[in-house]
């Protein structure tokens, strides 16, 4: 029997066919889809773990304890009972009707529940306990409510820890899925044989959620989780997407274009106009093109181009030229207070020969401080003399007139008084009219100082008398102007006349403001060996010191040194007076405006562009005073009158020629007469026709050596003449080309279209009959349709069969291809016509 026992052990543990061999399931497993960013899912499996509880049971053994609900509901009661048994002292009270009645129906509903949850009923005698079990004390109720409050808190604490372990879990997946993609793509990217864009970032740790917000969900999503609806959270990526859209949405509601300040030179390439109105060069090329201009990014374009291409952008302009380096060279005005009385400047002119020169000599005597001094220097052409009054007169040298006309064809209006001197024997000589019209052309007083008033045929009322013939009326005859008789060689009245000066002086009230940058005018220049460039420069406002960096025209330094007119040094020179410096890299030109800069770069500056614009000036084809030349200048508006300078040799002449051209005049056009004068064409005449941009007509007189170079020199045109009508045909013939052409049409033919033909490389070509006159290629031509002009134009091919023809008589056919224009249909007619201007004559 034992060794049956012990064969029937060894045998294997087998299962009779089809039966397994398994253990129960404790586990028990399902899967959830899982979201995530783009599109992409991924099935996870989620397991639910049941937990077993063994305990011993009545045998000692170890068993697996179940719950039975109809068991605990027995044993609940009996504990009951139980207590209520021990504690019969417990005040009790017995249940009403009505409270009975609701009690047994809360037994009936759990009954109902029970019956649903497959559990077993109640017993009769159980729900006859319940029913009319007594109601307990206030306190013991109140205990117990706690306990089931405390009970359902620290329930809810344990579902907010798993919903915040579950968010955790979500988020550590997401940033795992993340990282995988990165490395994925770094992956592709070294077997594509490429470098990958970006490093993947190191994991980090999730950061611990602030206090009071709710913890991310950990560990894995499990069914009853998914079940419960725990709230998922949001993926980065989406975070991001729905922050970079936000951010999208609120730059276009809010953002708006930004208007911009481009300034625009007289030329700008398009690239630097599209970076300075921060715009794609795209974009501005098309608005070119919708202006019909077609430009590259690197091509230029003019300013009023720009201007309009800023304007359909929408943004605003400022136009700038190269001159405005000139801009602020002068300063601002000076405020009245602190203006200064200065020293007039006087200028001596007058005839050859009528002691000009005497009376200049004799004005250097009477300065009371050139004995002292020791004489004063003849080669300065401006010097300061000051008067027994104690007053300062400081005079200019300009012999021939030269630098008081450059100074006035240049604007600087430097000489304050002019005294012009008129022998008293020779009376008024040409160039003392000459002197006259210089002196009113500048627009300053004339101070009359009639010389040689010691000679013995001297008669200053007939001087008086000459002068009202050139609108001089002096005070002796109800005028304005001051005349003084002096003598030169007596030195008679050059006290009064002193006197005379100054109180024009005074009644001008002349003031400058000495605390300021220097400004003034060159009134001569010299170079010279050993000291380089010495130029005469006068103060007008401001005071020039050494060491100053100035401009002068085209040139630019700065003052080594400077010397006053007695050829001392000096450190200052204040407003009126006039001084030599040094230290000029150039010789300016007399008249050219003096200033003090700021620094060496801005000199050179406006240096530069001095230079540049006298090299362009003298590179321009146009003569300046030719007769055609100045047509070309009437035509573009420059000039609304032609100034003339007339030389003749008789009076009688002088008068005809100025009287028929100023009937040439209309109220279009006009001749400005600047002189008029009988005798030979000198240097003077030049200078005033340059100044003014003026032709001098010789009647029958011819111009001397020193003329005729500074003509050549300057540029300015003379014409001679010996027949008065020829001075009338080229006056009228210039007058004419001021007027503006008139424009004839002269119509050539018709030609009606018969059919159109589509011809690769050239458009459509009509096929037309001339009915009317002829067709010539080049001429201008109108598409008429029923009667009404469409298109204006010109003819691009003319053609009769194959071959191109020059024009095309009435009654041949030929075809036509516009230029331009392509909308062309059968039945239309052509006009064909030609256009010539002809001039207008006065």
């Amino acid at each position: 029997m034992t060794e049956n026992k012990e064969v029937e052990a060894k045998k294997p543990l087998r299962l009779s066919r089809p039966g397994k061999l398994e253990l129960k399931k404790t586990v028990e497993t399902g899967q959830v889809r899982q979201s995530f960013s783009h599109g992409r899912s991924k099935m996870v499996t989620v397991e639910v773990r049941k937990k077993r509880t063994f305990a011993p049971d009545s045998g000692g053994r170890m068993a697996e304890v179940r719950y039975d609900p109809q068991a605990a509901f027995d044993a609940g009661v009996k504990e009951a009972a139980a207590e209520e048994a021990e504690s019969p002292s417990q005040a009790t009270v017995s249940l009403t009707n009505e409270e009975k009645a609701a009690r047994a129906r809360a037994l009936e509903g759990a009954q109902r529940f029970g019956e649903t949850e497959s559990l077993p009923p109640p017993t009769s005698a159980a729900m006859r306990q319940i029913v009319e079990e007594p109601v307990v004390d206030k306190a013991e109720e109140t205990a117990r409510r706690a306990e089931e409050e405390e009970s359902r808190r620290r329930e809810d604490e344990e579902a907010r820890k798993r919903e915040d372990q579950a968010k955790q879990a979500a988020a550590t997946a997401a940033a795992k899925l993340e990282a995988r993609e990165k490395e994925d793509k770094g992956s592709d990217d070294k077997v594509r044989g490429r470098r990958p864009t970006a490093r993947p970032e190191p994991r980090r740790p999730a950061a611990p959620g602030r206090r009071g917000e709710p913890r991310r969900r950990a560990g894995k999503l499990t069914i009853a989780q998914a079940l419960e609806g725990t709230e998922r959270t949001r993926s980065l990526a989406s975070v991001k997407r729905a922050r970079e859209k936000q951010k999208q949405q609120q730059q276009l509601t809010e953002g708006r274009k930004i208007v911009r300040d481009v300034i625009i030179p007289e030329t700008i390439t398009v690239a630097e106009l599209a970076d300075r109105m921060s715009e794609r060069g795209t974009d501005v090329i098309r608005v070119l093109m919708k202006m019909d201009v077609m430009a590259t990014i690197n091509q230029t374009i003019d300013a009023d181009t720009a201007e309009l291409v800023a304007t359909e952008l929408g943004h605003n302009f400022k136009r700038v030229s190269a001159a405005d380096v000139e801009i602020g060279l002068k300063g601002k005005d000076d405020d009245p207070g602190s203006l200064l009385p200065r020293a007039p400047v006087v200028t001596v002119m007058g005839h050859v020969d009528h002691g000009k020169t005497s009376l200049l000599d004799a004005l250097r005597k009477t300065d009371v401080v050139s004995g002292e001094a020791g004489g004063i220097t003849q080669h300065i052409g401006a010097y300061q003399v000051t008067t027994s009054s104690g007053g300062k007169v400081t005079f200019i040298d300009t012999p021939g007139h030269a630098a008081f006309t450059d100074m006035r064809a240049r604007g600087a209006r430097v000489t304050d008084i002019v005294v012009l001197v008129v022998a008293a024997d020779d009376g008024i000589m040409p160039q003392t009219i000459e002197a006259i019209h210089h002196a009113e052309a500048a627009g300053v007083p004339i101070i009359v100082a009639i010389n040689k008033m010691d000679v013995p045929n001297a008669n200053a009322d007939r001087i008086r008398t000459g002068l009202l013939q050139h609108n001089l009326v002096v005070e002796e005859m109800g005028g304005e102007v001051l005349a003084v008789e002096v003598s030169a060689k007596n030195m008679t009245n050059l006290d009064k006349l002193e006197e005379v000066i100054l109180l024009q002086a005074e009644l001008l009230d002349l003031k400058a403001n000495p605390n300021r940058a220097a400004e003034g005018v060159v009134i001569e220049a010299r170079l010279e060996r050993g000291r380089g460039t010495v130029a005469t420069v006068l103060v007008q406002r401001g005071t020039l010191s050494v060491g100053d960096i100035v401009v002068a025209g085209g040139e630019w330094g700065r003052i080594r040194a400077m010397t006053d007119d007695r050829g001392q040094p000096a450190r200052k020179a204040t407003p009126g007076v006039p001084v030599e410096v040094v230290g000029l890299n150039g010789t300016p030109a007399a008249g050219d405006e003096l200033a003090v800069v700021d620094s060496e770069s801005r000199a050179r500056e406006v240096t530069e562009f001095r230079q540049q614009r006298e090299r362009d000036a003298k590179a321009t084809a146009t003569a300046r005073g030719s007769l055609e030349q100045m047509f070309e200048k009437i035509e573009s508006g420059e000039a609304k009158a032609l100034p003339v300078v007339i030389k003749a040799d008789v009076h009688g002449s002088v008068e005809a020629i100025v009287a028929a051209l100023d009937k040439m005049g209309t109220e279009e056009v006009e001749v400005k007469i600047l002189h008029a004068g009988v005798g030979g064409i000198n240097e003077s005449d030049t200078t005033l026709a340059r100044a003014s941009n003026a032709v001098i007509v010789g009647f029958n007189v011819r111009a001397n050596p020193q003329a005729r170079e500074t003509a050549k020199r300057d540029g300015v045109e003379i014409r001679y003449y010996s027949i008065i009508y020829d001075v009338m045909d080229d006056i009228r013939k210039v007058l004419s080309g001021m007027l503006a052409p008139t424009i004839r049409e002269t119509l050539l033919g018709y030609a009606e279209i018969r059919e159109v033909f589509n011809v690769s490389k050239v458009g459509k070509v009509a096929g037309c009959m001339v009915t009317e006159g002829l067709v010539r290629k080049g001429a201008k031509v109108r598409l008429l349709r029923d009667d009404v002009v469409i298109h204006e134009g010109s003819l691009s091919q003319l053609k009769r069969f194959k071959d191109d023809a020059k024009e095309v008589k009435e009654g041949t056919e030929c075809g036509m291809a516009f230029a331009n224009y392509q909308d062309l249909q059968a039945g239309d007619r052509i006009e064909c016509f030609e256009t010539e201007e002809v001039a207008r004559e006065l």
